[in-house]
């Protein structure tokens, strides 16, 4: 990738993808353009009722090493697999990061409101691994959580964390209910929660962290949560602050 402010120009592959994708895709194009931004994008009509990404987007994607990506659409049911999750198990996307915040002009019930969810993003029950044991009798397999992923995600929120001058990370569970698979989540937490001393760490079941959302979200702070939970926490989130059309987010590869 060229260094920033080195003069070259960047390539970035563009993927509009499905429903409001391309309205949002547009609105950063023509940003883009209006600032001059040394950008040109490289775009690909990817669609979510595809069998599988186009072996040239890929490249692409593998190439510019920045892709931006409106949502592309999962069918509900039987069907084709969701592209989304393929493209996070293909780059090994771990982290999924959605800042929530109150924005000047945007009235919402709620007043300061600045929450980062850190939601680890390949493992969990979005690893679709299910089967039909007999008929009418569905088995999901949720692996939750490998001891690397769990630490890469919790070291990922507490850096994150002490490098924008958070103050707190709060690690969202069910550990009482799913004691070694979300045990072994909060371990690793918990681990790396005493690498860093000068922030406050704190844990919240998931169910009561919903609740607590809605009442009195400003309490939050950095929130680091397995995949599934970060899913629904975000939209919350998100929807306390404004919808999820006006939030910044994206995702974050290891290498």
């Amino acid at each position: 990738m060229p260094r920033p402010r080195d003069g070259r120009t960047r390539k970035v592959t563009l993927i509009p993808g499905d429903g409001i994708g391309p309205l949002l895709t547009g609105a950063v194009e023509r940003v883009m353009e209006a600032m001059h931004a040394p950008i040109t994008f490289e775009k690909y009509e990817v669609k979510g009722d595809m069998h599988k990404i186009p072996d040239g987007v890929m490249e692409s994607i593998k190439q510019n090493k920045v892709c931006i990506k409106g949502g592309l659409m999962t069918p509900v049911g039987g069907g084709v697999s969701s592209l989304n999750v393929y493209l996070r198990k293909e780059f090994d996307l771990f982290a999924s990061l959605v800042h929530c915040f109150n924005m000047e002009g945007l009235p919402t019930r709620h007043k300061d409101v600045d929450i980062v969810v850190i939601r680890e993003n390949t493992e969990g029950e979005y690893a679709g691994l299910e089967h039909e044991v007999v008929p009418g009798v569905v088995e999901s397999v949720k692996v939750l959580l490998t001891k690397f992923n769990s630490e890469c995600i919790a070291k990922y929120a507490f850096e994150y964390a002490y490098l924008n001058n958070r103050k707190r990370v709060t690690a969202v569970h069910k550990a009482n209910i799913m004691k070694l698979a979300d045990g072994l989540f909060l371990e690793s937490c918990r681990e790396m929660a005493a690498h860093y001393p000068t922030i406050d760490y704190s844990e919240i079941i998931v169910d009561n962290c919903c609740m607590q959302l809605v009442s009195k979200p400003e309490q939050f702070d950095v929130m680091v949560t397995p995949n599934l939970y970060g899913n629904l926490v975000s939209n919350v989130a998100a929807g306390i602050a404004g919808g999820t059309g006006v939030m910044p987010g994206g995702l974050f590869y290891l290498n």
